[in-house]
């Protein structure tokens, strides 16, 4: 029995585990709140950010987690979002910080620290705030036009 609800939990994508867009949304509203009342990782914002913020973030992480391509057909790709993070130098307290974030807002939309889709997501924001939006942290013009979103799934990075 337990393989069995294994298996039919791995054919979901992790964007279906965690509630689709709808799942994606909450998080990132969730996410958003506690980085704003952050007092270091609320400084990235102090400049003002697009409106729509959370939900291009949303449309973001649904493209990266296996939902729809809706973020790079809307809004520019992986090259926008990389240069939007780069030519500020390193900032691994900020980043910390919002890992930290990320891992409370998690909470926030009741999933349980230990349980499979909290690791999963948690590992998937670590790895995009320390590796892949930490690639050019001296200029943004540094940052190639074409990049593909990442994809994550169950396993981690899909490198195919």
């Amino acid at each position: 029995m337990l393989l069995s609800l294994w298996h039919c939990w791995q054919m979901h994508s992790v964007y279906d585990a965690v509630g689709g867009d709808d799942g994606l949304r909450r998080l990132a509203h969730a996410w958003h709140r506690r980085v704003m009342a952050d007092e270091v990782v609320g400084h990235a914002f102090s400049h003002g950010f697009h409106p729509q913020h959370t939900e291009r973030l949303a449309a973001y992480w649904a493209e990266a987690l296996g939902g729809p391509e809706t973020y790079s057909a809307s809004y520019g790709g992986e090259s926008v979002v990389v240069r939007m993070h780069s030519g500020n130098g390193q900032h691994e307290e900020m980043d910390r910080r919002a890992i930290a974030c990320f891992a409370e807002a998690l909470t926030d939309i009741g999933l349980v620290e230990g349980d499979r889709l909290f690791s999963v997501l948690y590992d998937y924001f670590a790895w995009a705030t320390t590796v892949s939006l930490a690639r050019y942290p001296s200029a943004a013009a540094d940052v190639p036009a074409g990049l593909s979103v990442p994809r994550w799934s169950w396993d981690g990075l899909v490198t195919n």
